[in-house]
């Protein structure tokens, strides 16, 4: 060991490999490799028991992805079917309704005597 270097206190001398001497605090940092993070962010997983079944029954990929697609489409329509059929009863409720006041106000006795025999045909 060379004693003409000045040590310094907290820091050491030490014998490379190669033979020489160098401090502690000269030493070639140490390669560390960034460690790798797989994050994944996912939503609220879908209800996947169709697709499940689908793949358990031997359907293909491409049936099941057509199933995650057109599932939320077919509902929305079939929602927007629903709503339109609501109204159109309402509708026909509505003027059935108005008709029928009308006919009793204008008609005189005829037009209270009309329901009445509605009633009595249809039973």
């Amino acid at each position: 060991m060379n004693t003409n270097l000045p040590v310094p206190e907290p820091v050491r001398v030490v014998q490379l490999p190669d033979g020489t001497y160098t401090y502690t605090d000269r030493l070639p940092a140490p390669q560390v490799v960034p460690q790798q993070i797989v994050q994944h962010i996912h939503q609220a997983p879908p209800d996947r028991t169709v697709q499940r079944v689908a793949l358990g029954s031997g359907v293909g990929a491409g049936a099941v992805a057509a199933g995650v697609y057109f599932g939320p489409l077919l509902v929305g329509a079939l929602t927007a079917i629903a709503a339109n059929l609501a109204l159109l009863a309402f509708l026909a409720v509505a003027l059935t309704w108005g008709v029928v006041t009308v006919v009793r106000s204008v008609g005189g006795t005829d037009g209270q005597a009309a329901p009445k025999s509605l009633t009595k045909t249809r039973r």
